[in-house]
């Protein structure tokens, strides 16, 4: 891997020679990024959270069967 020192400035002068394909790409790449950043944070603070022992198995399936039974929406 090459690492070459930029400044902010420079990136964006560069982003702004790009082709709109191009630039295209590169938001798409960056909205993917911050989409992937978000959701591990969500993640950890999931698994930061204590676990809830009180829900059993049977809990669960009385919820998915009310969900179930409930009109769907389109």
């Amino acid at each position: 891997m090459i690492s070459i020192p930029i400044t902010l400035e420079q990136l964006i002068m560069a982003v702004e020679r790009l082709q709109p394909e191009e630039r295209e790409q590169l938001a798409t790449a960056l909205i993917q990024m911050d989409l992937r950043s978000d959701l591990t944070a969500l993640i950890q603070e999931l698994y930061a959270q204590p676990a809830n022992d009180e829900i059993t198995d049977d809990d669960i399936l009385a919820e998915i069967k009310v969900v179930r039974q409930q009109p769907h929406s389109v």
